[in-house]
């Protein structure tokens, strides 16, 4: 929004660019401003051409989320001719939502009302497999209703049981992915802060369906995909207003940003698996935004989810820390 915002019919990106480029005025040096630009796998500083050059893509730097945000590098003028020669290797791999969180232990989601036990949970999300796949009827829905019969097998067969783990994944610490290995710490002994939140009973079922068109359709649902028996209790869900009220992130691509709304219900953040029928745990939303497992939130869990929201991606600032020390170097 910072490009396009204005004040006074004036832009406010023209009104930042003029006050930074006059840090300095009247002593020996002053400040020029550059741009990270990505090409050919090498990260380097540049003029802008134009405001939108400004924007760093996440993912070009190989964090597993589409997270895009307005940097500004300045320069004092007396470096600025070095740091026209600064390069780095990116990271520059198209990773995925699978890519960091496909490992971790499966867990169920809870229950906010009403009873909350793997029972209770197994029942709900089984009734619900079996209703979506019941009212999936013609070929053009063949693939979902086939889908839903499979988590209902699953979920009858092996069901996730716990709303917590700290069990390390398999192979934990070995790889050797870049990204992984920056994640991933060996002294490890357990994982901390997987553990789900609750959710409402009639949440299940949609959660379910978002996860399952997911994975067959190959995108998020939007409102007027869900079956009416889905409908929440919103007077807008069919204005067109709420297309992306449930927003599942897709296994084979980046994420969506990772927001602190994450702290709010969990909604744009549901898991891929359709069987654990949830929205994502602290670590895994804090695995999407690069931050090694050895990092520890403070405060409770809204508190904590906001802190991962709101954060740059670790393995992005890493790179462009690196970048920044070529160029003053």
């Amino acid at each position: 929004g910072m490009l396009s915002s204005t004040v006074e019919s004036r832009l406010v990106f023209e009104m930042l660019m003029e006050d930074l480029s006059s840090l300095g005025t009247g002593h020996a040096h002053h400040y020029e401003l550059r741009a990270i630009r990505v090409e050919d796998g090498k990260g380097s500083l540049q003029d802008a051409a134009q405001p939108s050059d400004f924007i760093v893509r996440a993912e070009a730097f190989g964090v597993p989320q589409r997270r895009h945000r307005v940097i500004i590098v300045g320069i004092r003028s007396d470096l600025a001719g070095r740091a026209a020669d600064a390069e780095i290797a990116v990271s520059g791999m198209a990773r995925t939502v699978r890519d960091v969180i496909e490992t971790m232990p499966a867990l169920r989601s809870g229950i906010s009302r009403g009873r909350d036990d793997a029972a209770a949970w197994r029942g709900e999300v089984l009734d619900a497999a079996k209703l979506l796949a019941g009212i999936s009827k013609g070929k053009e829905k063949r693939a979902l209703r086939e889908a839903f019969l499979t988590v209902s097998e699953r979920v009858q067969e092996n069901p996730p049981t716990v709303r917590a783990a700290s069990r390390l994944p398999d192979g934990y610490g070995t790889s050797n992915d870049e990204l992984l290995q920056w994640i991933e710490r060996p002294e490890l002994r357990a994982i901390a802060q997987h553990e789900t939140r609750g959710h409402m009973a009639s949440d299940l079922g949609r959660y379910l369906f978002a996860a399952v068109f997911g994975t067959v359709r190959g995108y998020s649902p939007k409102a007027a995909d869900f079956p009416l028996v889905l409908s929440p209790d919103h007077r807008n869900w069919h204005s067109g207003l709420f297309n992306d009220r449930f927003r599942v992130q897709l296994a084979d691509e980046a994420s969506t940003t990772v927001t602190s709304h994450i702290s709010k219900d969990g909604h744009y953040f549901i898991h891929p698996d359709p069987i654990q029928c949830r929205s994502l745990t602290v670590r895994e939303a804090a695995r999407l935004q690069t931050f090694p497992d050895d990092y520890l939130f403070l405060g409770n869990r809204t508190q904590q989810y906001v802190q991962v929201g709101n954060a740059v991606p670790p393995f992005l600032a890493r790179q462009i820390a690196m970048l920044v020390l070529k160029a003053v170097n």
